[in-house]
């Protein structure tokens, strides 16, 4: 039987409200599958570490043979008694750090310490978000932020603590972030052509009219390849341009080979559903490591429940089990144009009729490399520095996700940000 387990939950708040369970990490039975089919497996492993005829990579070898010298000596009783303990002490640990998690009496929302920004321009699911609608004059830069089609924007102001938004604004820029929305009515059939023509270019015009001036751009994860094309269309209008872990060369990874491995699947579900369901895109991201969940939700189940790690662990959980559906073309685009046909390496991607190449871009570009990044691996972006005249790369030593929402990320990044934005003409 797998042990009880002892479940933490949050001390409660005066003004906390009711809230619904989570039902999150999503895809849940497929974290829960991976995890039970991996460990479970080392038993019928076991026999063959036993005699030395399970494989081993070339430079594990003497630490194998040490393994089947010490597994010899044991009983095989012993053996599978300890190793079923193994098992069940880790999927305890798993479970009782998601039940933590689905209870968490965390809720991000807006208040006196917390503001919502101002919208600024929307249009349809999309708006264009001002955090620092009180700044003006010609000493203020001004940077619109462009984020992925397939995780929500607030990624860029998850927290008090912990908001690139606001730290620029505290810095005296006018940060404006696109929120794209999820895809609803006609967006449902929209390809990229149509957020980075429509959309992106609508939140450009919105952004101009109130900076009065040029503006930076800046474009994070898929959002940086959505952000070129606007750059190299209209030079006179965005004076600067920010990729942030941006991808550029997509067979450097194994996002790839999983992709082109599930391009059957997730042809059908775009053709019968009209989008590409976010568990879909969820299940991509868990193929990388199918072990991640697990991992983290075994050690969240140890911080104490009222903890600042433990708010920060479900604020940034939240986000990730916040994704949208992808609607049918950009799923299309991304997936099989992108990753499968990699036409943005081999000069073949194109928007509304027009070839993208990188060096045909005149502004000033910062190319910010995470050298941690699995996700964007820097092998995916770092061409990008080659091709573009007139740039410069940063490789801070964060993650993905490390570099815009880690406690660190304030320190090793973002303050030279906010200095290199305020030094661009």
């Amino acid at each position: 039987m797998v042990p009880r387990m002892t479940v933490k939950t949050a001390r409660p708040q005066a003004n906390q409200l009711p809230q619904k369970l989570r039902t999150g990490p999503r895809p849940l039975a497929l974290h829960l599958g991976s995890a039970a089919t991996n460990w479970t497996s080392s038993l019928a492993a076991l026999p063959l570490a036993k005699n030395g005829s399970l494989p081993w990579k070339r430079e594990l070898r003497e630490e194998a043979e040490a393994l089947a010298s010490a597994l010899e000596k044991q009983s095989p009783e012993a053996l599978v008694g300890a190793l079923g303990s193994e098992i069940r002490r880790r999927m305890a640990a798993f479970l009782g750090g998601i039940e933590c998690y689905q209870r968490h009496p965390y809720q991000r929302r807006f208040g006196a310490a917390f503001g919502a920004p101002a919208t600024l321009w929307h249009e349809g699911s999309s708006r264009l978000l001002d955090y620092g609608a009180e700044m003006a004059g010609d000493d203020v830069k001004t940077v619109l932020f462009a984020p992925s089609l397939i995780n929500r924007a607030y990624i860029l102001d998850l927290s008090r603590q912990r908001s690139l938004m606001r730290y620029l604004a505290a810095s005296g820029i006018r940060p404006l972030l696109l929120d794209w929305g999820a895809p609803a009515g006609e967006e449902r059939g929209f390809n990229l052509d149509d957020y980075i023509h429509g959309r992106l270019n609508g939140a450009i015009d919105a952004a101009l009219e109130v900076a009065g001036r040029p503006i930076g751009l800046a474009g994070y994860c898929m959002g940086g390849l959505l952000a070129m094309p606007a750059a190299l269309a209209r030079p006179a209008d965005i004076s600067s341009l920010i990729l942030v872990a941006t991808p550029w060369d997509f067979h450097t990874g194994k996002q790839q080979e999983i992709i082109s491995a599930c391009k059957l699947p997730f042809e059908a579900m775009i053709s019968s559903l009209g989008v590409l369901p976010v568990d879909a895109v969820q299940a991509l991201f868990a193929a990388l490591d199918p072990l991640l969940a697990a991992r983290k939700f075994s050690h969240f189940a140890g911080l104490a429940p009222y903890s600042a790690a433990a708010r920060n662990f479900v604020a940034l959980e939240d986000w990730l089990n916040d994704g949208v559906d992808l609607s049918a073309g950009v799923a299309r685009d991304c997936l099989f144009g992108w990753y499968e046909e990699n036409r943005t390496a081999h000069g073949r991607w194109q928007v509304a009729g027009q070839v993208i190449h990188p060096g045909r871009l005149s502004q000033p570009v910062l190319n910010i490399v995470p050298a941690r990044d699995r996700i964007v691996p820097p092998e995916s972006a770092e061409p990008l520095s080659a091709l573009i005249p007139n740039s410069e790369t940063w490789r801070p030593a964060l993650g993905h996700i490390g570099m815009i929402a880690s406690p660190r990320a304030k320190r090793t990044l973002w303050r030279q940000l906010a200095d290199w934005i305020k030094s661009q003409n």
